[in-house]
């Protein structure tokens, strides 16, 4: 058995206790940063390009160790960024920890999966990477799935590193910019002292244009199958 491939996942699960012991969740409360805010934008002024490089790493950290409140830092980047520069920032920080998470995985699981993968698993394999762009956009793009099994599924998929990365990049933008729009309205109730209300983010205005560009992104599967129906 080789120990060092699982290195990185016990890394990762490490972190994540550390996370979850000094109760990281809670600091992303709204109140921890209502209490907060100014001295961040105070921050931002004095280390901008510093400010966006701990900004990045936090995001990066959150997503490769599945930390609940991915989400949260989103809406305060939005805040504290304006929605064009954060929401760079968190589409390339995202892809970044879930490329991360997804090769930790491959690394640790992938030979032991091959050996004990039944029928099932080779046929949804086959299955899925036939057509891995039209069902990664669509996984990336409904926010129906939660991320970190997003991240993790593919891997034991054998989707090409390639096409998880891309896909992955793409098909969070919507999402991301819709959170980082958002946040830069959620700023402006922080500073009155307010509680936002998030119950936009779940609001139809907001989840069916994301869902409408998932079904989109299933075009050519569904094309696929007509067309073989036809040839029958």
């Amino acid at each position: 058995m080789d120990i060092k491939r699982y290195i990185p996942i016990a890394l990762m699960a490490a972190g994540l206790g550390v996370a979850i012991y000094f109760d990281v969740h809670k600091l992303l409360s709204f109140e921890t940063i209502g209490n907060y805010y100014g001295d961040l934008k105070n921050y931002i002024e004095a280390e901008y390009l510093l400010s966006i490089l701990l900004f990045a790493t936090a995001y990066i950290a959150a997503v490769a160790l599945s930390i609940p409140g991915a989400s949260i830092l989103s809406l305060l980047y939005g805040a504290l960024l304006g929605t064009v520069t954060a929401g760079v920032l968190v589409v390339i920080a995202a892809t970044i920890g879930a490329t991360m998470i997804f090769l930790a995985a491959r690394y640790a699981f992938q030979d032991t999966l091959k050996r004990r993968a039944g029928p099932w698993l080779t046929k949804m394999q086959a299955g899925f990477n036939e057509n891995a762009v039209s069902y990664m956009l669509f996984l990336r793009l409904v926010p129906a799935f939660p991320f970190f099994v997003v991240n993790l599924a593919p891997a034991f998929l054998n989707v090409q590193l390639r096409v998880y990365i891309i896909t992955t990049l793409l098909g969070i933008i919507p999402g991301t910019f819709v959170y980082v729009s958002i946040g830069s309205g959620v700023g402006y109730v922080i500073e009155q002292g307010k509680t936002p209300d998030l119950s936009v983010l779940t609001s139809p205005q907001v989840i069916l244009p994301l869902v409408a560009l998932g079904v989109l992104s299933l075009i050519p599967i569904i094309y696929k199958k007509i067309k073989s129906r036809k040839a029958l």
